[in-house]
């Protein structure tokens, strides 16, 4: 069984309040490092078997047309979720 992951965030030119409020909060706690966050969606899709270029091609289109809104976000990853870490 292989699991595949995709990576959704809002396009740069969207809006992003909850990042925006992560990043005021990051300074109270002490972690003044970061300029700035995005949020973002993962999702990870479970495949019975290997995860062949065919199951990552249907992932992609998956994240395309179901799991994002291409009006507003991007699909910024479809990969083997590395099982390792």
């Amino acid at each position: 069984m292989a699991r595949i992951v995709v990576d959704v965030m809002p396009k740069p030119e969207i809006l992003d309040p909850q990042g925006k409020a992560i990043a005021n909060e990051l300074p109270r706690i002490g972690l003044d490092r970061f300029a700035g966050v995005r949020q973002g969606k993962r999702f990870e899709l479970t495949v019975d078997g290997e995860a062949t270029e065919d199951v990552l091609a249907q992932a992609r289109e998956a994240a395309e047309k179901l799991l994002s809104n291409p009006v507003i976000e991007d699909v910024v990853r479809v990969a083997v979720l590395d099982e390792e870490r």
